[in-house]
């Protein structure tokens, strides 16, 4: 009788032991309980640092938890993401990423301290801009073909300007040249006013820079606007064909942002991310705003964003290869 009564004592302790073991560990808190931060691989004022600031407005409402903006300019944005990318992948840090940091940076630089297809998970875009191919108002070409056949005519003498070498001008002129052929002068600058301001001064023959860069110097007649670099007609310049319709075909080229974290990111995070950042994107709100930046609004679901991403990389980096560009 007394062993029999340890034998049920010794189940009932095994028991309890065996859901003592169940429920020792501590229910995973539910995501988010605290605050967000969103790092910007740049400093403050700029489009990509402005888009950052408005999303964490939204998405702060959305989650209910404060979000805060974290700029980390340097190398060309690189310097931020790696600082996201090393740090915890729980959903607590964010990264604003875009074409440079995505596409060109690692193509450019030896070692950018990180790897964009491994190290980073894609959450959706957040503007799509078109770029505008211009020329100074004395330039004689009033056609993409026309500057093409000024090009040839004058190899290497006729100049074209961007923000700094790697930049999305830079390579959105480059490859216009390396789609036509046409031979010009890159002058780089350390942003896109100066440059713009030398363009609208005469000192260089064309640019490839953002819509609302270049949209007030277009429409004053200042500049004069050959196309744009999208594959469809920008809603605010409908009169400016598409590189495609101005007789370079394959040409596509949109400088982009949009919003990562560290790879490791609970899938459960990355998705309810993207379906708060989804709803706000869809609002005529959203649209309007991003359509005063000229630009859309983005929006692909997180595995569209990341095949775009490996495909402009791939895009890109042949481009950068062909073309010799390497950071200064």
């Amino acid at each position: 009788m007394r062993s029999t009564r340890r034998r049920i004592v010794g189940s009932g302790a095994a028991f309890a032991a065996l859901a003592g073991s169940v429920a020792t560990p501590r229910a995973q808190a539910v995501w988010p309980s605290k605050a967000i931060r969103i790092i910007v691989p740049g400093g403050p004022g700029g489009v990509t640092d402005i888009r950052a600031r408005w999303l964490a407005d939204h998405l702060s409402r959305a989650l209910g938890q404060l979000i805060l903006v974290e700029n980390r300019g340097g190398a060309g944005g690189n310097l931020g993401t790696v600082a996201a990318v090393r740090s915890p992948p729980d959903g607590y840090t964010l990264l604003v990423v875009h074409i440079g940091t995505m596409a060109i940076n690692p193509h450019i630089y030896p070692n950018p301290g990180y790897d964009p297809l491994v190290d980073i998970a894609p959450i959706t875009r957040l503007g799509v801009g078109p770029q505008v191919l211009a020329v100074h108002k004395d330039v004689p070409a009033h056609s993409v073909a026309d500057l093409i056949a000024l090009t040839k005519a004058k190899p290497g003498e006729l100049t074209f300007v961007s923000p700094g070498v790697g930049t999305p001008g830079h390579l959105a002129a480059s490859l216009l040249l390396h789609l036509t052929g046409m031979k010009a002068t890159h002058i780089p600058y350390k942003g896109g006013g100066q440059a713009a301001q030398d363009l609208i001064a005469g000192h260089v023959t064309f640019t490839i820079e953002g819509l609302t860069v270049l949209k007030p110097f277009v429409d004053d007649g200042r500049l004069r606007g050959l196309a744009v670099t999208t594959a469809q007609r920008a809603k605010s310049m409908p009169d400016l064909p598409t590189m495609a319709e101005a007789g370079v075909p394959g040409y596509e080229f949109t400088a982009w942002a949009g919003l990562g974290a560290p790879a490791g990111t609970p899938r459960s995070v990355i998705d309810r991310l993207y379906g708060e950042i989804a709803k706000i994107l869809t609002t005529p709100e959203a649209q309007a705003w991003f359509e005063s930046l000229g630009a859309d609004p983005g929006g692909e679901p997180p595995d569209a964003f990341a095949a775009l991403v490996r495909a402009e990389n791939a895009r890109l980096g042949e481009v950068i290869r062909a073309m010799g560009i390497k950071a200064e």
